[in-house]
């Protein structure tokens, strides 16, 4: 198999990136950085100090053992992070917003993740922190076809319905308007997406070392809403994958529709620094 050398060192590239973000093997690449310059130092110049060398050299040595001491990546079980909506009966998502500052939420209607309660629950819990961030898209409602054929996937396609796709968008527009009237330390802002995707997402603190988020896929036919399967992904489970949703948010923020000034400080951009400290 022909490789593109200049792909492989994009992907290189972006895996140190991605590394260096996440604050993984810093001294791993520190030191690789220091070998480099005293190699060419060493081609370049026969002034180097022997001591300095020497010093080098048995660091990244140390650095090699250490890193065999480590013990091996634990494989992730498929139970660990492919489930459905039951798993949250006994931890509910927004348990999850206790510690977050960021949260960013996109769903057909996000009508069951947005009750009452969960939207208490960010009130005082991520817009309550100065830097809190929570943005929300949701199917614009004026996109009559669109709504049809996402009521057609989600409500008509399934065995046991027990909501409607238009009166659950109802009723987050609802939730959603009044929050953006809410006064509080964090921001919030949502948008709207003129058609669907075919899944929903809920990312927590999504650009830091303990993010994590939550990808339900729609399908095609399924016996309940709750049957619907789920990906829970963390860095460590895939930093590859777990990079490529966080980026389907951001792709979905951009092409929704701002609806209203964001309320508290400003809206967190993707990736902002803000964020350093999904379901329908």
């Amino acid at each position: 198999m022909v490789h593109d050398p200049l792909g492989v060192i994009v992907n290189a590239l972006r895996r140190i990136l991605a590394n260096l973000k996440a604050r993984q093997h810093i001294e791993a690449y520190a030191l690789t950085v220091v070998v480099f310059v005293f190699a060419l130092l060493s081609i370049f110049s026969d002034e180097l100090n022997d001591n300095l060398r020497w010093a080098v050299l048995l660091s990244g040595l140390g650095l090699l053992i250490y890193r065999v001491t480590l013990p091996e990546p634990r494989l992730t079980a498929p139970a660990d992070i492919l489930h459905d909506r039951s798993i949250y009966e006994r931890s509910p998502v927004s348990s999850l917003f206790e510690t977050a500052r960021d949260v960013r939420v996109f769903a057909p209607s996000a009508v069951n993740l947005l009750s009452a309660q969960t939207c208490e629950t960010l009130r005082r819990t991520v817009l309550a922190r100065r830097g809190g961030s929570v943005r929300v898209v949701i199917l614009d409602q004026r996109e009559r076809e669109a709504v049809r054929l996402a009521a057609a996937q989600l409500d008509e396609s399934v065995d046991f319905p027990v909501q409607r796709l238009p009166a659950a968008l109802r009723t987050t527009m609802e939730h959603l308007a009044l929050m953006s009237a809410w006064r509080t330390a964090g921001s919030f802002a949502y948008r709207l997406l003129p058609y669907n995707p075919g899944f929903s997402l809920v990312l927590i603190d999504p650009d830091t070392p303990r993010g994590r988020l939550i990808v339900e896929i729609h399908g095609f036919h399924n016996l309940s809403t709750s049957s619907r399967m789920h990906l829970e992904l963390t860095r460590d489970h895939d930093e590859r994958w777990y990079a490529y949703w966080v980026e389907q948010f951001d792709h979905i923020w951009n092409a929704a529709r701002q609806t209203v000034t964001p309320t508290g400080g400003e809206a967190a951009a993707p990736g902002s620094a803000n964020a350093a400290e999904a379901q329908d």
